[in-house]
């Protein structure tokens, strides 16, 4: 059966590129035909990504800080001017901060985490959208995480900048609902990643996490793969999506039906 969910000729630019989600996905956008504007301010990691491409991928690589309202704008125009419009955008870039009680949580490092999950995906929208109302068409990726949607203790600060995500994935759905540009987000669960270890360890003293506790409460007993992240935003990305704008798509393993 061939492959309905193709991208081929569009340009996808994606922020947290250099992450295990983020390099998952530009491989997968690249892989259904699209061309790559792949940003992170890791620039090593962030090559080493780009190079996972495949060998006939249209790529371009920009190091950018996504709290830095320069910086997104000097992305966005660096992907118009190379590849002259941008058709979807997976506004992916996010930190989890420290994992400890909210009565010592460093006021610095709260600011830090709203800074990275919530202004960086509002200044990506801001000037990516323009760009997209021009054409009539585009989409709009936001990762938020299942933290978004329940309370997870030990990370209330990054639960709350999740939940801020996904207020602004809403509202600004509705606000631009009927011009053809549609906004949505994926919530993932538990996925094997840098992040999930970092905040096993913070939450277990350093130690390894007994996972049988940890997958107790997630119906598909195991933990997720960052290439199962990727096929949900290279379908919201898609055409196949056309009629999906203001959702919170939960890829979580029945973590949240649990």
């Amino acid at each position: 059966m061939p492959d309905r969910i193709r991208l081929d000729g569009r340009v996808a630019v994606v922020t947290g590129a250099a992450g295990v989600i983020g390099s998952a996905t530009i491989r997968l956008l690249a892989e259904r035909g699209a061309r790559i504007v792949a940003v992170d301010r890791k620039g090593a990691e962030l090559d080493s990504a780009i190079k996972e491409l495949p060998a006939t991928a249209q790529a371009l690589a920009v190091t950018a800080d996504v709290t830095d309202e320069d910086e997104v704008k000097e992305y966005v125009r660096k992907a118009v001017d190379r590849f002259g419009t941008i058709d979807a955008f997976y506004n992916n870039a996010g930190i989890e901060g420290d994992v400890k009680s909210i009565t010592e949580y460093p006021l610095d490092t709260f600011r830090r985490v709203l800074d990275v999950n919530v202004v960086g995906v509002f200044l990506g929208m801001k000037h990516v959208l323009p760009i997209m109302l021009k054409q009539n068409k585009g989409s709009i990726i936001n990762t938020a995480s299942i933290a978004g949607l329940i309370g997870s203790p030990h990370i209330a600060v990054y639960s709350a900048s999740k939940h801020a995500v996904i207020g602004l994935t809403k509202s600004v759905a509705w606000e631009f609902a009927g011009t053809g540009v549609r906004i949505n987000c994926v919530c993932p669960g538990q996925i094997e990643s840098r992040m999930l270890s970092a905040i096993f360890q913070g939450r277990f003293g350093g130690n390894a996490p007994p996972m049988d506790k940890i997958l107790e409460r997630t119906p598909a007993r195991r933990l997720g793969l960052a290439s199962e992240v990727a096929s949900i935003v290279a379908f919201l990305a898609s055409d196949e999506a056309s009629y999906v704008s203001g959702s919170a798509y939960t890829v979580d393993g029945g973590r949240t039906a649990a």
